[in-house]
């Protein structure tokens, strides 16, 4: 495996990719874990060639978040992706990504980021959409990998392929989960051992709720209740949003359908952490 810093070699590498041979990637922030490495398993079994990125991205962090103090360690994620087969782990530098004087950005549709986590980070999205696109002009995938934990952003990902023409199949995956339930994050790390054990209520009341509708339950309203009411239980649970939607252009409903899915945000202690599960999963 490679480590690739420049962003000239990187498109070099890639143009070099033979036309009849599959190129595939995976966009991380590094931090990597199981629920990467599923991401990473499955590119790796579909292409000829797989490039992940490893590169925290500044203009995806808006004030007061965690940008200085997200999780790197590069010497280990890049072990991680050569236990995997990984050809090429991309890690550029900042000041290459956006040299003095970049200014330009990627902005998604205001119903697409004007909701769920949108709603917190009004620039999130804008700087994910943006070092997507230039990812992907570099690199020029034939499919990217994207977990669905991160359910808006998989939405808004497919979305701005599809409008500005990129060429890259997107291809959601499933998400990753600990023994209890909980979803596979790099800011797990953030929680106490007591913060840990709460966490577990998302998952919880997601199937809580998944359950309910098995039942018959179809109300959003009743459902949403269900999981509210759950949360609301944990001391050291701070409900951001609880919403259910319909896939993948987040109308809302007032009864659930097969592409409907129930996404949240929650505080543990300090640390935001987010969850989804559709209702075709129940």
């Amino acid at each position: 495996m490679e480590i690739i810093r420049s962003l000239e070699e990187m498109k070099r590498i890639a143009a070099g990719v033979s036309a009849d041979k599959s190129l595939g990637m995976v966009p991380t922030m590094g931090a990597l874990h199981e629920g990467h490495g599923s991401l990473i398993k499955k590119c790796r079994a579909e292409n000829d060639t797989v490039v992940v990125s490893v590169f925290v991205n500044p203009i995806q962090f808006g004030p007061g978040e965690d940008y200085e103090a997200y999780p790197r360690d590069l010497e280990a994620d890049a072990a991680f992706c050569e236990s995997l087969g990984v050809d090429y782990l991309f890690h550029p530098d900042e000041s290459e990504m956006y040299p003095a004087h970049f200014g330009f950005r990627v902005v998604p549709s205001a119903s697409m980021i004007r909701i769920l986590c949108g709603i917190t980070r009004p620039d999130h999205f804008q700087g994910v959409a943006t070092v997507l696109t230039k990812f992907f002009s570099l690199i020029r995938p034939d499919r990217a990998y994207f977990g669905q934990k991160d359910v808006q952003q998989l939405a808004i990902v497919e979305a701005m392929v599809s409008d500005l023409n990129l060429g890259t199949t997107i291809v959601p995956c499933p998400i990753i989960r600990e023994a209890d339930g909980l979803a596979k994050s790099s800011r797990n790390s953030y929680l106490s051992a007591e913060e840990r054990d709460a966490a577990t209520v998302l998952s919880r009341s997601i199937r809580m709720a998944l359950d309910a509708k098995k039942a018959g339950e179809r109300n959003v309203e009743a459902l949403k209740k269900i999981v509210v009411e759950e949360i609301e239980k944990e001391p050291f649970a701070k409900i951001d949003y609880v919403e259910i939607l319909r896939f993948p252009h987040f109308e809302r409903d007032e009864t659930v359908g097969e592409d409907s899915f129930i996404a949240m945000a929650v505080y543990i202690g300090n640390t935001r952490l987010i969850d989804n599960a559709f209702f075709s999963e129940a």
